[in-house]
């Protein structure tokens, strides 16, 4: 998974609301399909992503959320 990735974020040390706001900036101007991967310290991403996501239309294909840092694989749908 790992070798056809898009786009790394890594946001460890930041807070809410800022991992979400930083996913929505970068992840806009990918193209449909395109994977990424966000690595987050803050346990609120662990509910704030998935929604995020289900409301722009990403699908979170991986989550590692066992302890910190929490690591999401996301398939973009397109423009947010």
């Amino acid at each position: 998974m790992v070798d056809d990735m898009d786009l790394e974020i890594d946001v460890v040390g930041l807070r809410c609301p800022l991992p979400v706001l930083k996913l929505k900036k970068r992840i806009e101007p990918l193209q449909p399909g395109s994977l990424v991967r966000l690595v987050t310290s803050d346990q609120t991403t662990l509910k704030d992503v998935p929604a995020y996501c289900g409301l722009a239309g990403h699908k979170i294909v991986s989550l590692k959320s066992d302890k910190p840092p929490y690591e999401f694989f996301i398939r973009t749908a397109g423009k947010t």
